[in-house]
């Protein structure tokens, strides 16, 4: 078993469970025209999104990392009428493909990017003392999610979750002794859950058409 058969059965499974319409569909194509980089979650893994914001009745979600747009489409998609998504993305070519996406998936009310270093917006989404996030997504640079998460836990309300994506890397992680700077964000992310008593977590190890990777998932507990 490997990429070919993780693939095959991907594709069976978005088919049969998720499904992509014109908006995500049209998401995904933009983000290739426009030449960014093929690292957008999954659409099984964009459902699963989609159903973690439902299954909290989330109204307010915070996601470190942009890109094209396509899962702030998703996450959107699972708010309610009066709900509010806020992107932060360091690329303002990012940026401005994923703003033409939320715009075609008619979510420009909902979905607000803001533009710059996350290390630098997440302080002022914090001074600015809105009401607390339910749902953060971090899909940003891996060095720096231990900041990111710092942030995520000022902004993000008891129950709340804190998913951070691309945290397996094809099972590096598990090797203390690399010298790769996105392995040892990631470790470094995981052990500050791990010794964080406001939080319980876990890792959910995926395979699929991304590769061999995982989500970590941790729960807001004060």
């Amino acid at each position: 078993m490997g990429q070919g058969q993780w693939t095959e059965v991907d594709a069976f499974l978005g088919s049969l469970l998720v499904g992509e319409d014109d908006a995500l569909a049209g998401a995904t194509a933009a983000a290739q025209r426009a030449g960014l980089p093929p690292i957008s979650v999954s659409p099984a893994q964009g459902k699963l999104l989609y159903l973690l914001a439902k299954t909290l009745g989330a109204k307010r979600i915070l996601e470190v990392g942009t890109l094209g747009g396509y899962s702030a489409i998703w996450m959107a998609r699972a708010l309610p009428a009066d709900g509010h998504l806020v992107s932060l993305e360091y690329s303002p070519r990012h940026a401005e493909v994923a703003s033409g996406n939320v715009a075609r998936a008619g979510l420009v009310g909902t979905v607000e990017i803001r533009v710059g270093a996350a290390a630098e917006t997440l302080p002022k989404l914090a001074q600015e003392g809105g009401e607390p996030f339910d749902m953060v997504f971090i899909d940003a640079d891996k060095g720096g999610y231990p900041v990111y998460l710092d942030w995520a836990l000022k902004l993000t309300r008891p129950g709340g979750l804190i998913i951070a994506d691309n945290v397996v890397r094809g099972g590096a992680v598990a090797d203390g002794l690399s010298r790769d700077p996105n392995v040892q964000g990631v470790r470094s992310y995981l052990e500050q859950v791990a010794a964080d008593p406001r939080l319980e977590g876990t890792v959910v190890q995926t395979v699929g058409v991304k590769g061999y990777d995982g989500l970590s998932i941790a729960r807001v507990l004060a």
